[in-house]
């Protein structure tokens, strides 16, 4: 199958770019795609995969072992290579498409079906992970891979290799792949941590040139006419960009930099707010790929910037929704000697910097201890990965994590394979397996939830800088959201009404901007919000989601629903706890025995909401 040739794309060079630097140095750690849908993310992957270079594997392996390196060959492959009966085969890097709907047993391997039946051996079959292995991991829609699919991603990405440990097989093998992920960003933002594992980023954007959208439409016309005549067009173009990948692999480790210019790279990043070490770690492998791509063996200025362009835009920020120091990545520009800052004078413009990133982190007008008070809170309840502990049990269908099995159900899929093998295996050999011998996976997997931020931005929230608190501990909330990929809704309360300004959504960035421009004053229809979320959770029931409401006031209510304030909150919160709906409340009043009316204490005693005082 012939895809679009890589050389035909029109544009694009960055991610053009970044590809190949990833193919000339793998360590890079790949590269991230965002960008719309339709701008040809996908087709300029598998564009790429007829570029890639040929590599030495061990002849027979099926997990591509690398013949010449001890360190990177199975257990298989080292007794081989120990006896000198190693045989090398050559073959072209492939890109290894990982679908969302994965299942565990094929992505880290499972138990082989023929050798069970026939010799009653318990060997492994090779999953994707055994494929990728010194070759490209390609995820569309990264951002949409389910959470314990990435975690084994993120273990064997980090470690280089994937530890089987399942069905009576117990077993390792390399899997050093280059990750290269593609998505939309209106469908959601990726988690942090595997964000950070890509060492370059790219933003996809359609051509706003009129020409170049032209020759686009030129080229994709004229490849469905006749793919292969079209290829052939372009063959040699690929060739020829092949064979420069080569040769920059050829020259790669003597490839070197200045002393200088790693220093200048350093304070930039340090001056832009970077804290990660992969950043400057990345901009090195990247500039002196594109310098061994171009024919040098000493990376020069330019190279450093067009590195930078590449592997810094994703770490700007460090945390989510921050705002970034520098919204573009700066030109570095060469500065000689007598022109250097003085200790002096450096020493004064680290002690601004630090002084504008303390005010930053903290809330407007919130006072020091109050902060403090936030700080806890966000560590308790998002620090880390919490809501792990939120688990459905799936049987017979292919979601989540096995932890046991049973007898078949109606319309069961997920089969068991070694219990069903071991039922059979009892009656001796032949195996034959019979409808008494099958057996289904029990899985537990992560239950969808949606969080409803509710806010008060009444009068009374004004008094005494209590928006201000509330709104810090609404941001607190979206990023643990982000981290956790709750979906996310946002209800504001103030005047008459309540209103729904954000709809359930992953995509964060606008709730926080929700939050930041929330207008405030007027009355306080808290019957109103608690009706809003109550209508919410019923919607999201028929889609069987946890909805857990998130309160944030002061507990000032003076605008009823139906009849009267408390008499409207009694059937509301009655109705909440008859639908399971979790309630957790933040109580913004500045006191800790303020004597003044509140419906927190009710609302908390019906839903058993768990207050906190801030």
């Amino acid at each position: 199958m012939k895809f679009f040739p890589f050389s035909a794309i029109v544009g694009q060079e960055k991610a053009k770019l970044a590809l190949i630097c990833n193919a000339i140095d793998p360590t890079i750690g790949g590269v991230l795609l965002s960008g719309d849908k339709g701008t040809g993310k996908s087709t300029m992957v598998r564009a790429f995969s007829q570029v890639l270079p040929e590599i030495e594997v061990v002849e027979g392996c099926p997990f591509n072992c690398n013949p010449y390196n001890f360190a990177e060959m199975c257990d298989s492959c080292r007794e081989k290579a120990e006896k000198g009966e190693v045989r090398v085969a050559r073959r072209r890097m492939r890109v290894i498409d990982l679908p969302l709907s994965v299942t565990l047993d094929r992505l880290v391997g499972t138990i082989e079906i023929s050798k069970a039946l026939k010799e009653g051996i318990r060997a492994l079959q090779p999953g994707i992970l055994a494929e990728a292995n010194r070759n490209i991991l390609y995820i569309d829609e990264v951002n949409l891979l389910e959470d314990y699919v990435a975690d084994v991603l993120l273990d064997s990405a980090a470690m280089g290799w994937n530890f089987v440990e399942r069905e009576g097989i117990s077993l390792k093998h390399p899997s050093k792949f280059i990750l290269v992920g593609s998505m939309n960003p209106e469908e959601g933002e990726l988690r942090p941590q595997l964000l950070d594992r890509f060492g370059m980023f790219v933003a996809i954007e359609a051509s706003q040139n009129a020409d170049e959208r032209i020759e686009i439409v030129k080229r994709v016309t004229e490849f469905q006419k006749d793919p292969q005549k079209f290829y052939e067009k372009f063959r040699k173009q690929d060739e020829k960009l092949r064979n420069a990948i080569l040769n920059a692999k050829a020259i790669l480790c003597e490839v070197e930099i200045d002393e200088g210019l790693l220093k200048l790279l350093i304070e930039t990043i340090i001056q832009m707010g970077i804290k990660t070490h992969r950043a400057e770690i990345t901009t090195v492998k990247t500039a002196k790929a594109i310098s061994a791509f171009e024919g040098r063996k000493k990376v020069n200025l330019e190279d450093l910037n067009r590195a930078m362009e590449l592997t810094l835009p994703h770490r700007i920020k460090s945390r989510p929704f921050q705002k970034p120091q520098s919204q573009e990545i700066p030109k570095m520009q060469e500065r000689k000697a007598e022109n250097e800052l003085s200790g002096e004078m450096r020493n004064e413009r680290g002690k601004n910097e630090i002084s504008e990133a303390n005010s930053e982190r903290r809330f407007n007008a919130i006072d020091f201890e109050l902060e403090k008070a936030v700080q806890r809170e966000e560590t308790r309840h998002f620090g880390g990965r919490s809501s792990r502990d939120c688990k459905v049990t799936v049987i017979g269908k292919p979601i989540g994590i096995p932890i046991s099995y049973t007898m078949p159900l109606k319309g069961s899929t997920d089969l068991n394979l070694l219990a069903t093998l071991n039922s059979a295996m009892l009656k001796g050999y032949p195996v034959e397996i019979g409808d008494e011998d099958i057996r289904i996976n029990i899985r537990k997997a992560r239950a969808p939830k949606l969080t409803a931020i509710i806010l008060d931005s009444s009068g009374s929230m004004s008094l005494q800088k209590r928006i201000s608190i509330a709104k810090g501990i609404a941001k607190k909330i979206v990023e643990g959201s982000y981290q956790r990929r709750d979906l996310l809704s946002f209800i504001v309360f103030r005047g008459n009404d309540a209103n729904v300004l954000v709809n359930p959504t992953r995509r964060y960035e606008e709730v926080f901007d929700a939050i930041e421009n929330v207008p405030t004053g007027g009355k306080t229809p808290l019957p109103s919000a608690m009706f809003k979320l109550l209508s919410m959770a019923k919607a999201m029931r028929m889609k069987n989601l946890n909805v857990h409401g998130i309160l944030i006031t002061d507990g000032k209510a003076n605008v009823p629903l139906f009849g009267k304030v408390e008499e409207d909150l009694v059937k509301i919160c009655n109705s909440l706890r008859k639908l399971g709906v979790k309630v957790e409340i933040y109580d913004t009043r500045a006191k800790a025995f303020d004597p003044s009316p509140s419906y927190v204490e009710l609302i908390s005693k019906i839903t058993n909401a768990k207050v906190t005082r801030c």
